[in-house]
């Protein structure tokens, strides 16, 4: 298969593309966490429509730091809990906690500067097709407030480098591919380096290679900028990608948590026949997984307890979801 993009070479990119950079605007940061707080917090969280309740009490922290990882079948409520967590929609009851935030109350016109801390991946990059990639990636700055130019264009570049596009400054999403969108989109999310970030299903409709392009890019952005994710996800590789991998920000390459050796994500065969092993993760980022089913999580802990469960639904789940 051929792949939309070329390869990756995390050795190539500049440092300065992987320290988190000062904020820029006037729009201040505030968050009201706590040390040692979750930076996303559910609370028994309902939402219905008139063809039924979808989330029937759903309950999970995401701790600073850590990556949690939604799976479930179409219609479970991932993308749903997405956007519940950015504030685009509201519980019918419960409360969603974002840095501190109850975006579960919180009026119209404070959820614009709140989601101004936050950064989105869509589905399909919600880029704007009337603006060339560097104003795609800017907007989320002039959005806050800056007028540097210069240092704008020294932003936008640093964050389309990080993501091995910097050639594409003046090109629109219509020439791109869809691979190379969707990395424009994480470019983007991370131009502000800030705390949080929502990825709602990034590898959604990219080829298998292809997706292990953006998932290598949301491990580099995790371990050199320190980011607390939530992904929603179809694929189960996506998880156990994020679970048993991290960028090595001293060589600039994706090291596996088994041997500490260089390599590519692993498929889930490759993962089952290690925890078979015996192998163990080591120095491991927190990365956790949550399953929805009929509207409630039936599953929530480490991948690799996942890989080793005796419970029928899951072991059908994941065999299905390969």
């Amino acid at each position: 298969m051929t792949r939309d993009v070329p390869p990756l070479d995390s050795s190539q990119t500049p440092a300065s593309a992987l320290r988190p950079p000062p904020r820029l605007g006037t729009t201040p940061q505030q968050t009201e966490t706590v040390p040692g707080e979750p930076l996303i917090s559910f609370h028994d969280v309902h939402v219905g429509f008139e063809e039924g309740e979808i989330l029937k009490g759903i309950s999970f922290d995401v701790a600073p730091g850590e990556t949690k990882v939604l799976l479930g079948e179409t219609g479970t409520g991932k993308t749903l809990v997405m956007r519940l967590a950015a504030g685009l929609i509201h519980p019918d009851s419960g409360q969603v906690l974002v840095m501190g935030h109850d975006v579960s109350q919180m009026p119209e016109t404070e959820l614009l500067n709140f989601r101004r801390q936050i950064g989105f991946v869509f589905q399909e990059g919600a880029l704007f097709d009337s603006l060339t990639v560097a104003d795609n990636v800017s907007f989320r700055l002039r959005e806050e407030g800056a007028t540097d130019e210069p240092e704008i264009e020294q932003r936008v570049r640093e964050a389309l480098r990080f993501v091995e596009l910097e050639q594409a400054l003046e090109k629109f999403p219509g020439e791109l591919s869809g691979g190379m969108r969707r990395r424009v989109s994480i470019a983007r999310a991370l131009v502000d380096h800030p705390p949080v970030v929502l990825y709602d299903s990034p590898t959604a409709g990219l080829d298998p290679v292809t997706s292990q392009t953006i998932i290598t890019l949301i491990l580099r952005g995790r371990d050199s900028q320190d980011v607390t994710s939530l992904l929603a996800t179809h694929r189960v590789q996506d998880a156990f990608g994020l679970a048993n991998f991290r960028f090595d920000k001293s060589t600039g390459h994706v090291v596996s948590l088994i041997d500490g050796k260089p390599g590519a994500v692993q498929t889930l065969a490759e993962r089952e026949k290690a925890v078979a092993a015996g192998k163990n993760r080591n120095g491991s980022p927190p990365t956790n997984v949550l399953v929805l089913r009929d509207g409630k999580i039936y599953y929530q802990g480490a991948a690799d307890e996942l890989l080793t469960t005796k419970d029928e639904y899951l072991k059908k789940f994941l065999a299905s979801a390969e």
